[in-house]
């Protein structure tokens, strides 16, 4: 990497440590500087407000959801199942606190982003789903009573069910066993049987590449 890489990437990782240990309104540009020991003129070099930072700091989160997502494709092409893509994609956002943040909306952590065009587009995610929904379909993979938007809209129910129980209900289990929990409603609702392979792994993968 270049030096300025090298240099925007420290302020990126400094910038998110101190988002998820104070959160939005209390991190200031010349806390991120201090704590990377740079200037403040340094960071802006890279970026021109604190605002232009911080999403620059949650696409980082959701470039690295996408790449733990395309990799569990590459490894095994029976992610792209409903069933096992709902899991996987849940420990992806539970991974990383600051992008599950986003997600349920935390304004004391992101403040005005949340909602704003630089943080969490859910127009756009609805529309990467309702693509990826449809290409199950065409395989017949999932249930075809519904229509694509009346699946996509109670996969999704049944998804940000899960994901919003981490935070409002009491837990039951480890992680991984409420990916499994999630899993197992996931299949029993929405699947189809059927043998997912490589081409349609890959066009999953390219889909979820419309979300970065």
């Amino acid at each position: 990497m270049t030096a300025r890489t090298d240099r925007e990437t420290k302020i990126l990782e400094v910038a998110a440590d101190m988002l998820l240990r104070h959160g939005y309104r209390r991190v200031t540009i010349d806390d991120v500087a201090g704590a990377a020991g740079i200037g403040k003129g340094t960071v802006y070099l890279h970026w021109k407000t604190r605002e232009e930072l911080f999403a620059a700091v949650f696409a980082r989160e959701v470039r690295g959801a996408i790449a733990d997502m395309v990799t569990a494709l590459r490894a095994d092409p029976a992610v792209a199942l409903l069933h096992r893509f709902a899991a996987e994609f849940f420990l992806a956002i539970l991974r990383r606190p600051l992008l599950y943040g986003m997600v349920v909306g935390d304004v004391q952590m992101w403040g005005k982003l949340v909602g704003s065009e630089a943080g969490y587009d859910g127009g756009r995610h609805n529309k990467v789903m309702a693509s990826y929904v449809d290409v199950l379909a065409a395989r017949r993979l999932v249930r075809t009573d519904l229509a694509t938007p009346e699946l996509t809209y109670a996969f999704q129910s049944v998804f940000e069910g899960f994901i919003y129980a981490e935070r409002t209900v009491g837990s039951t289990g480890t992680r991984d066993e409420r990916a499994r929990l999630l899993s197992a409603t996931v299949e029993s609702a929405f699947s189809l049987p059927g043998t997912p392979d490589v081409a349609l792994a890959d066009e999953v993968a390219a889909l979820l590449s419309g979300l970065v």
